[in-house]
């Protein structure tokens, strides 16, 4: 009995060796797959539907470019949107070209059988240039409420970086690293202007820039004391924090404000929409039984 019970605990532990030293062998193998370069992988022959539409677009904005007085303020416009391609503005034309051309097209094929064909294509047509626009414009009003929204939280965080001892780049590079998945939009600006100073860039430049590209009031305003902080040496902390306040203080007003216009908004939709209704069912049935109880009445004497 007990040379078996040798035998069986000799074969578990050599087992149970052989298997690690087989999986071992293996985990090696996967390591070191994992670490070397990867295969070059075969081109697609056929480019992808993005590429193409992106080369078409580039094509038919270069052709017909934007106005030159009117570049700078598309370019303005599309970096506040986002857009920071260099070729954003040949990209933008494209497309409102080509989206002008679809909603003609698509005018002139509804309305081929009905009399008033070149009033449907000229309106669809214009509705296809302007989209664009505004498009590019809801895009701006969206991130610039994106931006204004993170602020606050932005600077309070700022506060605690530089009365940790870090200087106003290293603060902002923090902040785009530690804020980057809850306020994206302000993040990515931060990082721009980390880039800008380390290409060489005046730091009061480089702050004009940030409030330039975002186009925010509150931005502006944080740039504005940044600057003079920098230029009278003062507390950047003391007016971090003092400006963070303001912020807040005047987030906590605009929503007062809007609670106050609240009660003068909604007369209109309780006059048109609830006040016909309550007539409806409070008044109602009073009706019915009157017209059911008095047309007997007259019709008797």
């Amino acid at each position: 009995m007990l040379e078996l019970a040798t035998a069986m605990v000799f074969l578990v532990v050599a087992g149970g060796t052989a298997w690690a030293g087989l999986r071992a062998g293996a985990w090696r193998a996967r390591g070191v797959r994992r670490l070397a370069p990867a295969e070059a992988r075969h081109s697609d022959p056929l480019p992808s539907p993005a590429l193409l539409w992106r080369e078409l677009v580039s094509r038919i904005g270069s052709f017909i470019p934007a106005p030159e007085k009117d570049l700078p303020r598309l370019k303005r416009r599309l970096v506040r949107a986002g857009y920071r391609h260099p070729n954003a503005a040949r990209y933008f034309q494209g497309i409102r070209l080509v989206a002008t051309l679809l909603f003609a097209l698509a005018a002139l094929a509804w309305t081929w059988k009905s009399g008033n064909m070149l009033v449907g294509t000229a309106s669809a047509g214009a509705l296809g240039y302007i989209a664009p626009m505004q498009f590019v414009l809801m895009r701006i009003r969206h991130r610039q409420h994106a931006i204004a929204r993170g602020l606050p939280n932005a600077l309070d965080l700022m506060v605690v970086c530089v009365e940790a001892g870090l200087g106003i780049d290293q603060t902002t590079l923090q902040v785009a690293k530690e804020l980057q998945s809850a306020y994206p939009e302000i993040c990515g600006e931060f990082t721009v202007m980390n880039l800008e100073l380390r290409a060489g860039i005046r730091r009061a430049d480089a702050l004009h820039n940030l409030a330039e590209r975002t186009g925010v009031d509150d931005v502006r305003k944080l740039v504005a004391v940044l600057v003079q902080t920098d230029r009278f040496g003062t507390s950047i902390a003391q007016s971090l924090r003092g400006h963070a306040d303001y912020l807040r203080t005047m987030a906590r007003q605009r929503a007062e404000e809007r609670a106050s216009k609240l009660a003068v908004k909604l007369v209109f939709p309780i006059f048109f929409c609830v006040l016909p209704s309550l007539f409806v069912v409070t008044i109602g049935p009073v009706m019915t039984h009157l017209v059911r109880d008095l047309v007997p009445m007259i019709e008797n004497m």
